[in-house]
């Protein structure tokens, strides 16, 4: 029996992941979290097979989570869930440590075979999805002139490079940052001017290759 734990804000759609895999015989949700904080604390109060992580989620990102646990030594074989199909979101996944990455509209044969994949070692990166993004890095060149290396980001410019990385629209980074929507768009232009990117998606790729995602 492979031991999932399942992290997902949404409760309706938790429950229904949850009723989704009980269906598939060979699976058991041992424990569930529906922030970043609590993921943390049910992980390692756990230990399961496979972990089902949300991107986008209260109080810290799953990506947050997922670093946290990789750099504590706690992180079980992870597969990042989201509804957004974008190739900056797959690759700082893939850097953060996880073993798999799926839309959450997959069907639950797809969904379970990822986990058994990825309990039994494997990967499951969605491998279009995955190469276009590593292509995109290999590709990516500043767009204007810009300092290199870049001028360093600020603190609070790589926190917002972050919550880009997760897929947070420009409100909910304001509301998470407790600061102003203007505020954080000013980031973002400094962001992109520092980079040499015109776009959010290349932002996040070059963090990636940067080191800062």
């Amino acid at each position: 029996m492979i031991r999932v734990c399942l992290v997902e804000d949404q409760t309706l759609v938790r429950q229904g992941i949850r009723t989704l895999l009980e269906l598939a015989g060979d699976m058991e949700v041992v424990a569930e979290a529906s922030d970043g904080d609590e993921a943390i604390r049910v992980v390692r109060a756990t230990r399961p097979d496979v972990l089902l992580l949300d991107v986008r989620m209260p109080r810290r990102s799953g990506l947050d989570v997922l670093r946290e646990l990789v750099a504590a030594g706690d992180a079980p074989p992870t597969i990042v869930l989201t509804t957004y199909d974008d190739d900056g979101l797959a690759l700082a996944a893939a850097s953060a440590g996880a073993r798999g990455f799926l839309l959450k509209d997959v069907t639950l044969e797809q969904l379970a075979s990822a986990i058994r994949q990825v309990a039994a070692g494997g990967e499951m990166l969605r491998p279009a999805l995955t190469e276009g993004a590593l292509r995109g890095l290999r590709e990516l060149r500043p767009t204007f002139p810009h300092l290199e290396p870049p001028d360093p980001l600020t603190p609070r410019e790589q926190a917002v490079l972050r919550f880009l990385a997760g897929g947070y629209s420009n409100r909910e980074i304001a509301g998470a940052l407790a600061v102003a929507e203007g505020t954080v768009k000013n980031h973002i232009t400094s962001i992109l001017s520092k980079l040499g990117v015109r776009d959010r998606t290349r932002a996040v790729l070059r963090g990636v290759e940067l080191g800062l995602v």
